[in-house]
């Protein structure tokens, strides 16, 4: 029951709403979250690490990033589908859509995103 409670606590913000969005379409690091949803790194990790808590995500360490994905294989069966509902949900909601086409954009920043993306 906890595990539960703290996934729909996750789900209880309209900026991990928007990461889990992103993450369905390509994994990502900090510095690509800040892009595609315009907002700082402070925000965009903490919300990661909330994501992350809750089982939603893995990381994985690519040179100096920390890159995040969708958790398919989470131990918590439901998890999958939760963000499979997510994205439904979200398809033609207007913020979303702008998060996807700043996505395409989006890229690691060379080394000085060490201290930003290596979190």
């Amino acid at each position: 029951m906890r595990n539960l409670l703290r996934a729909f606590k996750a789900l209880s913000d309209e900026t991990r709403l928007r990461i889990l969005n992103i993450l369905i379409r390509r994994e990502c690091c900090v510095c690509e979250v800040m892009q595609a949803l315009d907002i700082s790194q402070s925000r965009a990790s903490r919300n990661l690490g909330v994501l992350y808590d809750a089982g939603f995500l893995q990381q994985r360490r690519d040179g100096v990033w920390t890159v995040y994905s969708i958790d398919n294989d989470a131990i918590h069966r439901y998890l999958p589908q939760l963000v499979e509902i997510i994205g439904e949900g979200l398809k033609g909601n207007r913020e979303a859509n702008i998060d996807l086409e700043r996505l395409k954009t989006a890229e690691r920043i060379g080394t000085g995103c060490a201290g930003a993306c290596g979190n």
